[in-house]
């Protein structure tokens, strides 16, 4: 249908009537944002129409408000080539928009030449058009704008933005406007009213690929960026610790010890549960540190690593945040300039659970924490492989020991799960026993870690551990509940190639159980088998579905349980199976 809209619309591009222009506009406006890429056959005829009502003395400015808006969204969704011919017919309207005395128009015209820019030097793949003759048309227009200190502050912010554009994409063919066009943005950084603009600006500018010479701007600029992280401005904080990371990766020869310092002063206030975005960015930022300038890192104040680990103990952390902690303690444990050691960085880890246990009080640490705790411990285990096996004995000899609380044993089995997801921890010959012994403890929480660890052990080693795990699900009627949660989490967690060549044993041993008169059972038996059928889904679906048949409403119930662990949030190739079962 598209080139019979385009045709019909053609003619009324070049008409008198502004209404029936804006309304062409409007339609393939529509069009453009449903079917991105489908009108890259007939730039050739929009063209034209867009310039005439862009430099047409009788089009309204509403007129060009909205020729200019169907630009933006027409580059925006459509690959950069197909625009090439046509730049030196656009480029001139979209200048003069520039210099429009009305505001809105010289709005909307600073967002077209922001995307203008992309599409005259893509800088992500090869390009053949030569841009470099264009730039003595933008750069004086966006300049002329960047300057004005009287106008309107969409302006002003659309001006900085469209300039960082300008910068990244095309700052190698300024020559001598680059360096006074930079000191710009400094007045800028120091303006409240633009200074967030200007940051995201600047973080653009960072990371061009073109190796933009920030220089002569950082020793003004750092202190001006450290400042901000103490303003009571979310988004300000946020940008100008991206910002800061930017710097940190692809300039660090040029910074001086005393700007990092100025910087590292402001971190331990950022680093709290109040925020955890906040907190997040600020430890990717502290990462980066580490793995660029591993000698401030020594300088990382005994308070910075105490909010660090307030973190880890808290029970809020999850997510992107944990994650950042983990790859900064992995990093930290890696600069060998560190006041801190692996031996040093478990022992605060931990120390929480081990001090309180050995005062005889009760836990403090909330349950989460614990999970948090032993992924770090993981983590510096496997930065530091050769400490690895003497922390998993150390873990295993808590586990044994009579004096150990409840709480030390659980802590202690949620880190060897997390050890042996990604360690072969089969050189440690008594944990199959010590975990077996656990199951009948008198603590659930303890019973509960212990076969959440039997199971992530076996994700780490399948050929040594799911064998003796089925066996013991087959002739251990007490444990059977606690093994089948060792094996959801071996089905949940291990690679679809490496679970097929026991799919049959497993698949056999859970219909076994499928008519349990416990209906806990049946139900992890149920999500066992919901994730199973996703490893091959083709082949065991219909022979799940061939169970609805069964004479055992236990059974028939427990596949229907099971279907539902088959849908997943993200799309799964089982997806157009399940259609045809549903409904």
């Amino acid at each position: 249908q598209v080139p019979k809209i385009v045709k019909a619309l053609h003619k009324q591009l070049k008409e008198k009537s502004i209404k029936s222009r804006q309304g062409c506009f409007s339609l393939l406006t529509e069009l453009a944002n449903v079917l991105p890429g489908c009108l890259a056959d007939h730039i050739p005829v929009l063209v034209p129409g867009i310039v005439f009502s862009l430099s047409d003395k009788s089009s309204s400015s509403n007129m060009r408000i909205d020729t200019l808006s169907f630009l933006h969204v027409l580059l925006c969704n459509h690959q950069p080539e197909v625009f090439h011919p046509h730049i030196q017919s656009l480029l001139p309207p979209v200048v003069a928009c520039i210099g429009d005395p009305f505001y809105k128009i010289t709005s909307e015209a600073l967002l077209v030449t922001q995307q203008l820019v992309k599409v005259i030097r893509p800088l992500d793949k090869p390009c053949a058009f030569d841009a470099k003759p264009c730039v003595k048309d933008l750069f004086p227009a966006t300049l002329k704008r960047l300057k004005a200190a009287d106008i309107d502050q969409e302006v002003k912010e659309r001006a900085i933005s469209c300039m960082g554009q300008i910068i990244y994409h095309l700052g190698d063919h300024l020559g001598a406007d680059l360096q006074p066009t930079l000191k710009i943005f400094l007045e800028r950084l120091k303006n409240e009213i633009t200074r967030l603009t200007t940051v995201k600006a600047l973080t653009l500018i960072a990371s061009s690929p073109l190796k933009i010479d920030l220089r002569p701007l950082l020793g003004e600029g750092v202190p001006i960026l450290a400042s901000f992280l103490r303003k009571n401005q979310r988004a300000l904080k946020l940008s100008t610790l991206t910002a800061l990371d930017i710097l940190v990766k692809n300039y660090s020869d040029s910074l001086k010890p005393a700007m990092i310092e100025a910087v590292l002063a402001e971190l331990p206030a950022l680093i709290t549960e109040n925020d955890m975005h906040v907190s997040q960015e600020a430890i990717v930022f502290l990462t980066t540190l580490a793995n660029v300038y591993p000698s401030c890192i020594s300088k990382i104040s005994g308070s910075i690593l105490g909010e660090i680990l307030q973190l880890v103990h808290s029970p809020l952390l999850q997510g992107g945040a944990l994650n950042a902690i983990i790859d900064f303690f992995q990093a930290l444990v890696l600069t060998k300039t560190a006041a801190v050691g692996y031996s040093e960085l478990r022992k605060q880890l931990t120390a929480p659970v081990y001090s309180s246990s050995s005062a005889g009080a009760s836990v403090t640490l909330h349950k989460q924490a614990y999970h948090s705790v032993a992924k770090c411990v993981a983590a510096l285990s496997s930065a530091c492989p050769k400490e690895a096996p003497a922390t998993a004995s150390q873990f295993i000899q808590d586990v044994q020991s009579p004096k150990s609380s409840a709480a030390v044993k659980v802590l202690a089995f949620l880190s060897l799960a997390e050890m042996g997801r990604t360690t072969n921890l089969s050189a440690q010959r008594e944990l199959k026993n010590v975990i077996l012994e656990a199951f009948a403890s008198p603590s659930e929480e303890v019973k509960s870690a212990a076969s959440y660890a039997l199971g992530n052990v076996s994700v780490g080693n399948l050929k040594e551990y799911l064998p003796f795990m089925l066996a013991e699900i087959g002739s251990q009627p007490k444990r059977q509940y606690l093994l089948l949660h060792s094996l959801k989490e071996v089905i949940s967690s291990s690679p679809a190639d490496g679970l097929k060549p026991y799919v049959e044993d497993i698949w056999a041993l859970l219909f076994k159980h499928c008519e349990c008169a416990e209906e806990g059972t049946r139900n992890v038996v149920a999500e066992c088998l919901g994730k199973l059928t996703l490893v091959n889904p083709s082949e065991l679906l219909p022979r799940l579905k061939k169970q609805l048949s069964s004479g055992s409403p236990h059974a028939r119930s427990t596949v229907v349980t099971a279907v539902k662990f088959t849908i997943a949030d993200q799309p799964q190739p089982i997806d157009a199976l399940l259609r045809g079962c549903i409904g």
